[in-house]
């Protein structure tokens, strides 16, 4: 009965592509309805995202800055991407807000399209590590083993990273390749154009043009 469900509302999206707002509106909280009630069990992050593929010319799917949004979600699956994406994020804003953790992911993937940086999401975070403290990202080279000991805020983090990846959400820091929390004030944030504030970090861009700006 889930399987059949679950079919018809796949079908309705794939048959109904001039469908008028009412019936797009229709199979879309059919579909939430579906995973509210726990109707698809065994779902991948990915199948459970695709059931929510706006339509052609509707507006994009809404993310939720919020733990219980996340929570809700499944498990976040994928490659070394992922995993380098959600150890950073774990490391370097745990503590943070998820909107925050959005943020700092985002200038992860905005060095990526940087070609000031290396071209892949692990290349990026593992940039200088090796050299004390003259790593990107200071848990690579701070001395100290990366150990996962908070295993809920992992999962969170997880998942923020796999949203970001598939490009979820909405630009946050205009276009950001660097960030520093509030109780530090490094040299290069006095030439660098700062762009947001968020949570506990402030985020910055050089005068170069980066892939979002």
């Amino acid at each position: 009965m889930i399987r059949y469900i679950l079919a018809v509302a796949i079908a309705a999206a794939t048959v109904l592509p001039n469908a008028s707002f009412a019936e797009r509106t229709t199979t879309e909280t059919t579909k939430r309805e579906m995973v509210a009630r726990n109707d698809l069990p065994g779902q991948s992050f990915r199948d459970y995202f695709r059931l929510f593929q706006p339509e052609k010319n509707s507006p994009p799917v809404e993310v939720k800055y919020s733990k219980a949004w996340l929570d809700q979600l499944p498990e976040a699956t994928g490659g070394e991407d992922l995993k380098c994406l959600a150890e950073a994020l774990y490391f370097e804003a745990r503590g943070e807000s998820v909107q925050g953790q959005f943020a700092v992911a985002e200038v992860i993937m905005n060095r990526v399209k940087s070609s000031r940086f290396p071209d892949t999401v692990c290349g990026v975070i593992r940039q200088g590590t090796g050299k004390k403290y003259q790593c990107q990202f200071t848990y690579t080279c701070d001395g100290y083993k990366e150990v996962i000991r908070e295993k809920k805020a992992h999962e969170r983090v997880a998942k923020v990273a796999r949203l970001v990846l598939d490009g979820a959400g909405k630009p946050l820091t205009a276009g950001a390749t660097h960030y520093h929390t509030k109780a530090v004030r490094p040299s290069w944030s006095r030439v660098y154009k700062e762009t947001a504030r968020i949570g506990v970090h402030i985020f910055y861009r050089h005068n170069y043009r980066t892939a979002n700006n």
